[in-house]
C-alpha cells in the first residue's frame, strides 16, 4: 500500500464524468434496450483507460475506474444480484420531517417527493453473474498499468447504501435484508 509522510495522498471515490457514448451504452443496458455487448465492453475498456490516464495526469495517487460501467453508484447492483425489480416508489422523505407530518405531507403533495422508478428487493438476493465484476477488475488493472498508476481501487456499493436506496419488500426485517446483502 502506498503511503507518504511528506504529503496527503489523493484519491477519488465515486463517479467521474462519463463520455456520451458511455452514457448511451449504460442507459441502453439499464432499460433493457437492444445493445451490442461487445461494443459495450469495448466502450467501457476505452473509457476506463481514458479516465485512468486523466487521473494520473491530474496527480491522483490512487486511481479508480470512475464507475464508468455503472449506471449509478447504488442502483447498478440490480444487474449483478438477483431479487431486485424496477418499481415505481415514492421518494423517501427526510426522517426529521416525521415530527412534522402536516408539513411533510404538504411537501409530498406539492411535488417535493415525486414517485420514480428504482430497484426494489422482491426476492432472495444472490449473485447473478460475476462476469461484469471480473471485466471491471480487468479493465481497471490494465488501465492503471498503462497509465502508470502506482495504486488503484474499485468502488462498490456497501450493504448500507444499497438498503437505503433500494426498498425492501421481501425480507422480514431491515436486519435480515442487510444480512442477505452482507452475505453476497
Amino acid at each position: 500500500m502506498k503511503q507518504s509522510v511528506e504529503r496527503i495522498l489523493t484519491t477519488h471515490v465515486g463517479s467521474l464524468p462519463r463520455p456520451q457514448d458511455v452514457v448511451d451504452q449504460l442507459f441502453a443496458q439499464d432499460k433493457a434496450e437492444a445493445y451490442d455487448p461487445a461494443a459495450f465492453d469495448a466502450t467501457m475498456t476505452r473509457a476506463v483507460a481514458d479516465v485512468a490516464r486523466k487521473q494520473v495526469a491530474a496527480g491522483v495517487d490512487i486511481i479508480s475506474d470512475g464507475e464508468m460501467s455503472k449506471i449509478s453508484y447504488a442502483t447498478y447492483i440490480r444487474h449483478r444480484l438477483t431479487g431486485f425489480e424496477i418499481a415505481e416508489v415514492p421518494r423517501a422523505t427526510p426522517r426529521d420531517l416525521d415530527d412534522y407530518p402536516a408539513y411533510r405531507d404538504r411537501i409530498a403533495q406539492e411535488g417535493g417527493t415525486p414517485k420514480y422508478h428504482r430497484p426494489v428487493v422482491r426476492g432472495a438476493i444472490k449473485i447473478k453473474d460475476l462476469t461484469p465484476l471480473k471485466k471491471d477488475i480487468e479493465n481497471l488493472k490494465a488501465a492503471a498499468t498503462a497509465a502508470g498508476a502506482a495504486e488503484a481501487f474499485m468502488n462498490a456499493a456497501s450493504p448500507g447504501v444499497i438498503a437505503v436506496f433500494q426498498p425492501n419488500e421481501y425480507y422480514q426485517s431491515d436486519e435480515a435484508y442487510l444480512q442477505a446483502l452482507a452475505e453476497v
